[in-house]
């Protein structure tokens, strides 16, 4: 499974460092999701980060719901103590669960904290094939309470080859510039070899954004949108209906 390589401690970490870290508007784009979370779910008492990474969508969450129960979910130990290393200090209710939401019967490890309020993702779910992700969907939909929320930030498929070039080279772009900061001796090519021989990108699985939101509406999602994009960078979910 291409998804393994995320156990890989160094790559985790460099991931974390330098390529999460040079996302394009990565700071927008949470705060348009946090933006939903406050005007379509207000009363957010429990939530679900979904391959939780280090954690930066459920520590935002907690920024602004402190009283929250959050559950932090990841098949990498390396993405686990990040996330751990990385919580709030004062005493909250958090949970950092250790489970492969790829496989049947993940949502058993997070029942116990459930149903939730909101369940989050961040560049996760691209990972998993087209029918599974379709699953996780289903499996995302009954982890919910009615009325609660999901939103996926998500990695998606450009509509041509020349749009995704485009958005290759403004991520190389933004890459180039962190590192540069760092080791002005960087050459760009340099950054743009290694971007494109990053075994990582070999994990991705990518689905168009319209058509996970049809499978979002057809498992019965709805308010179903894309409420944010910037060419493969995309947010996008629905709420479970209150009834």
């Amino acid at each position: 499974m291409k998804a393994e390589v995320w156990k890989q401690k160094e790559l985790s970490d460099r991931y974390l460092e330098i390529v999460r870290a040079a996302i394009p508007l990565a700071a927008v784009q949470i705060d348009v999701l946090l933006t939903l979370i406050a005007k379509l779910k207000t009363n957010v008492s429990s939530f679900l980060d979904l391959g939780c990474g280090d954690g930066v969508l459920g520590r935002a969450i907690l920024a602004k719901y402190p009283k929250a129960r959050g559950v932090f979910l990841d098949f990498s130990d390396a993405m686990i103590r990040a996330a751990q290393a990385k919580r709030p200090k004062r005493k909250a209710r958090l949970f950092f669960v250790k489970e492969d939401f790829g496989r049947s019967g993940w949502v058993r490890s997070v029942s116990r904290q459930g149903p939730f309020d909101l369940v989050v993702s961040g560049l996760s779910i691209h990972h998993q094939s087209d029918r599974k992700k379709k699953e996780i969907y289903t499996d995302i939909f009954h982890l919910l309470r009615p009325g609660g929320l999901f939103l996926n930030l998500e990695h998606v498929e450009s509509a041509t080859p020349r749009v995704k070039k485009v958005f290759d080279e403004v991520f190389v772009d933004s890459i180039y510039e962190r590192l540069h900061r760092i080791d002005p001796s960087l050459d760009r090519g340099q950054v743009e070899t290694k971007y494109y021989r990053n075994p990582l990108k070999e994990a991705n699985i990518l689905a168009p954004v319209e058509t996970q939101c049809r499978w979002l509406r057809r498992i019965g999602f709805t308010d179903v949108d894309c409420y944010f994009k910037i060419f493969e960078l995309a947010l996008l979910g629905g709420l479970r209906p209150s009834s």
